[in-house]
């Protein structure tokens, strides 16, 4: 009996032991957690000298400093007059693509594909779809310090449009009233001269997509 007893034992002890290593080996899933480190975005960093380099390497188009920005004006020849714009220098980056294209004439005879009364006129797209661009994209230039990011979206204010962040390329608008967007466009210029051409794109008959039933070119972009 007593050997019966402590087989029994024996037994029910080599259970329990089993059953706390199976316990303690059970797969557990572990939450997920991030493999690699983003590489941080340009405009996250100061201009300055040393970073101004590491720009210029990175970028499609030469990195111009504020002083070779200030004081520049844009002319936008249209079929119905012309529109003149300053180019800010709280945007550099923004404002240096600007000057690249229209230098290389990227822009001239491209339409304004988009236009909505009462909030702003979009063009500089060379397929005059809304999907196309320069062949490049570069950051953007979102400094609450800045005083165009302060004024915000205001009648006259010209801005980069953009499919997500970092994704400036060519296109740009030029608003035609003040309106709350939130601030994911780069501010690069502020119309000076020419908005009451802006108000005629502004009021043009449009079809699908927003886009003018009657084309509306810029036959040319100048900065001078």
């Amino acid at each position: 009996i007593w050997a019966i007893g402590a087989l029994i034992l024996i037994i029910l002890a080599v259970f329990i032991f089993s059953s706390k290593q199976k316990n303690g080996n059970d797969t557990v899933i572990p939450s997920l957690v991030g493999i690699a480190t983003p590489t941080p975005n340009l405009v996250d960093l100061k201009l300055n000298e040393s970073t101004n380099e590491a720009k210029k390497m990175q970028l499609a188009f030469p990195l111009l400093v504020k002083n070779q920005i200030e004081g520049k004006k844009v002319k936008i020849n249209t079929d119905k007059g012309e529109i003149v714009f300053e180019l800010l220098t709280d945007a550099p980056i923004a404002s240096s693509n600007f000057i690249y294209l229209a230098n290389k004439k990227f822009y001239d005879g491209v339409i304004f594909h988009r236009v909505i009364k009462g909030f702003m006129i979009q063009g500089g797209d060379p397929n005059g779809t809304g999907a196309g661009g320069p062949g490049y994209n570069f950051e953007d230039e979102l400094n609450p310090a800045e005083a165009s990011y302060k004024i915000g979206y205001i009648r006259g204010a010209v801005a980069m449009a953009n499919a997500g962040p970092n994704t400036n390329g060519s296109q740009f608008f030029i608003m035609h009233q003040d309106y709350q967007l939130p601030h994911s466009y780069t501010i690069f210029g502020r119309v000076i001269s020419g908005m009451d051409v802006v108000d005629w794109i502004a009021n043009s008959q449009v079809g699908e997509n927003d886009k003018p039933l009657q084309s509306i070119t810029m036959k040319t972009v100048i900065v001078e």
